[in-house]
């Protein structure tokens, strides 16, 4: 091949989900043209990876990105948001296109697209979360899949947004026929509900007490529901922001049942406990579901080693400082959400560093599971000849201390201040532009292009 390439990333070791190996990559026209021991061609741009992992970018397949709440709008937008991914390494995210009552599903994407399409630093894919599940709803699956959103996501909690487990039922039905995949936010709203009323009723308002709203049995009880809800109906099903290690038992049975069962868990019940809640900052740490106690985030790290729990993603959905601050005195009055776009992929290649994880394990759950279970791979999701190149060159000696002064989003503080790095992204290839580099963006908005699925 006398061809010269785009990129060259020459001395690195490549790290997948399987291997880990040194070889030489060459990139052209945005794909990976060439793997081999030694690149003998010339290079429009030649990196050095000498002593660097090269790994695939991750794909965060849990992000609200302009998510309206309540009175207010999640803080980073598709420009922000997107940016903040590529310096963090990761490389596709898939958000949320939430249906308004009244409309269809792909008419729900298309409203999106006017907003991410101009803005979208990397490239992007979308679920389509359902409020208003209607019988030609059910009839729009098989459309939407073939238009590549073949996920949804249904809501057990959340006024306005919520379906009940008839609708579920009936979603994972047609699930089976059209192909699709449903996520569910699994958590129990009437007894939520009940337990804030009493709680606020003995003057518990403190960030602690949103804990106590919605503790350990609250998911649990809500995830046992849907697993058997798949199991009866013979249908896969997808739990996002699983937090609970009771809850990690029952997908552990279901799958060890043979259950097309997945769980994905996020970096911030991975790192902290329900602790946090007892900080004067306590109330930035509110999202649903809570983080939990310690026997929890222990049991979520084991549940990732031994392959229960599928998926690592952010469920990023940050507010400013003074939206946190409206729940100062009464935690149901703080927006729910945590950030972690940007911190996802070196948290737990960090972690990995540490050996709490292998970092084959790390690629595995933060990219090729991803791109498996909802059907972008092999395009995405991996390092090989064909595939998008859309690469992340790691060095796994840089120290990082994490603050909100080194971060990208438009978030004025991060939950992860002061959180040391072993370890960190030192480039980020989208599709084989470079996009980051040793703390700075080097991409721009409109880059980003819809990554259609098919599972």
């Amino acid at each position: 091949m006398n061809e010269e390439m785009d990129l060259i990333i020459k001395n690195g070791t490549i790290i997948t989900a399987s291997e880990s190996y040194k070889a030489d990559i060459a990139v052209k026209n945005g794909k990976i043209a060439m793997i081999s021991e030694n690149v003998n061609v010339k290079g429009e741009r030649v990196v050095d990876a000498a002593g660097k992992l090269v790994l695939p970018g991750a794909i965060d397949t849990h992000v609200h990105f302009e998510l309206p709440v309540g009175e207010t709008v999640s803080a980073d937008n598709y420009e922000s948001g997107t940016r903040a991914a590529a310096c963090g390494g990761t490389t596709m995210i898939i958000d949320f296109a939430t249906q308004e009552k009244g409309m269809g599903l792909v008419e729900t994407v298309h409203d999106r697209f006017k907003h991410i399409e101009p803005k979208a630093c990397v490239d992007y894919s979308f679920h389509i979360a359902i409020t208003d599940l209607t019988d030609k709803i059910l009839d729009e699956f098989k459309t939407s899949a073939e238009f590549g959103i073949p996920s949804f996501k249904l809501y057990m909690v959340y006024e306005n947004m919520m379906v009940d487990d008839g609708a579920i039922a009936d979603a994972l039905e047609r699930s089976k026929e059209t192909g699709v995949l449903i996520a569910v936010h699994a958590e129990n709203p009437y007894l939520i509900s009940r337990r804030i009323k009493k709680l606020l009723s003995q003057g518990k308002t403190s960030a602690w007490y949103h804990y106590e709203s919605r503790p350990e049995f609250v998911e649990v009880d809500a995830v046992r529901r849907m697993v058997y809800l798949a199991k009866s109906l013979k249908a896969p099903l997808y739990i996002v922001h699983l937090a609970s290690r009771e809850g990690l038992d029952e997908i552990i049975k279901a799958r060890d049942e043979g259950l097309e069962i997945y769980a994905e868990t996020c970096p911030h019940y991975l790192n902290f406990t329900n602790e946090v809640y007892k900080r004067e900052d306590g109330r930035n740490f509110i999202c649903s579901p809570a983080i939990k106690g310690e026997d929890s985030r222990k049991a979520l790290w084991e549940g990732l080693r031994r392959g229960y729990i599928s998926t690592v993603a952010t469920d990023h959905c940050p507010f400013k400082s003074y939206e946190k601050d409206w729940g100062k005195d009464d935690f149901t009055k703080t927006p729910n959400g945590c950030m972690g776009v940007e911190n996802m992929y070196p948290y737990m290649l960090s972690e990995a560093n540490k050996g709490q994880i292998s970092f084959n394990k790390v690629v595995e759950v933060c990219s090729e599971n991803v791109a498996k279970i909802f059907g972008c791979s092999p395009q995405k999701g991996t390092i090989a000849v064909g595939s998008d190149a859309d690469i992340v060159i790691y060095d796994p000696k840089k120290k990082f201390i994490i603050s909100k002064e080194n971060m990208h989003s438009e978030v004025d503080y991060t939950i992860w201040e002061n959180c040391e790095m072993t370890g960190y992204p030192i480039m980020t290839f989208s599709r084989g532009r470079l996009v980051y580099e040793e703390g700075s963006f080097r991409g721009e908005p409109g880059w980003g292009r819809f990554v259609k699925c098919y599972r």
